[in-house]
């Protein structure tokens, strides 16, 4: 199936983000750059954190000079950098995020990320699906992408992590996708992933932890149910947020049907964040992140 969204030419469109202290001129220094290399504005965004005083900004270009790719870009914006304290990050608007999922037995955000990279709206490759169990399987032959089953347990647990982590390395992974996948990441592996990989939980407001969330939720009657999709980080489920989404829920909805309610916005909120991440829309700036959507 051919994509339905427009891609950005590769070796043509680039996308630069930045942030640094706050100071006079950054505009001025970051568009000298783009006119002295024949580059020329498609989207830009900034953000004037006045209470921190730093600055934030995204450029997403194209440039006519056929000479001026990626790597003499970079080498050219260094001096800019350096001048400003500027840290940056350039890279080609048209590669796909090399994006591997992993996954338990909730499926609807792995199956909405898999249709959405087919139709062309998210500009990612999937090398991978990782799952402790096999229920999957199916889906991921159906779109041709291999499946790998890590089997989880408490004394098996270093293995399987350590197996993930390796096959991250071979696939040469950007971007690691928690799709409903049900296993705690040990600390140190979520250090190694760090900015790098990207959950989705429910979120009611009280909070409903441990098993059946959605029991708990009707048995309190809510009147919203929500999601959230953020980086992983040791301390659980307290990572960066990058979107978050509710539905207005009322009496009427028995457990089921709050279930599907619930997991309709999580795929949604899932795959807000991943596209905004793969299109290097989403800064971090230390507790919160700073998104250009």
């Amino acid at each position: 199936m051919s994509p339905k969204f427009p891609r950005p030419q590769s070796g043509r469109e680039y996308v630069l983000t930045l942030s640094c202290p706050d100071s006079a001129g950054l505009v001025h220094a970051v568009s000298g750059f783009l006119v002295r290399n024949s580059g020329n504005i498609l989207e830009s965004q900034q953000f004037d954190d006045r209470l921190k005083g730093r600055f934030f900004m995204r450029v997403h270009f194209d440039v006519s000079d056929p000479i001026a790719d990626l790597e003499t870009l970079r080498y050219r914006f260094g001096p800019v950098a350096e001048a400003h304290r500027i840290s940056w990050t350039m890279r080609d608007a048209a590669t796909p995020t090399r994006t591997l999922i992993m996954v338990s037995r909730f499926g609807h955000c792995l199956n909405d990320l898999l249709f959405r990279r087919r139709t062309g709206s998210l500009n990612i490759e999937i090398p991978a699906i990782v799952s402790n169990h096999r229920d999957f399987e199916g889906l991921a032959e159906t779109y041709g992408i291999p499946f790998h089953h890590v089997p989880v347990t408490r004394d098996t647990k270093p293995e399987a992590e350590a197996r993930l982590l390796e096959l991250v390395r071979e696939l040469d992974v950007d971007l690691v996708v928690l799709a409903r996948y049900m296993q705690i990441l040990s600390d140190d592996l979520c250090k190694q992933l760090e900015g790098r990989a990207i959950n989705i939980h429910h979120s009611f407001l009280p909070s409903f932890k441990g098993a059946r969330p959605y029991e708990q939720a009707y048995a309190r009657g809510v009147k919203l149910v929500g999601a959230t999709a953020h980086y992983v980080t040791p301390d659980l489920d307290e990572g960066q947020i990058i979107e978050q989404d509710v539905v207005r829920v009322d009496h009427s909805l028995d457990p089921g049907e709050l279930v599907t309610v619930g997991r309709d916005v999580e795929a949604q909120v899932l795959a807000h964040a991943v596209k905004w991440h793969s299109e290097s829309r989403v800064m971090v700036d230390g507790n919160r992140t700073v998104v250009f959507r």
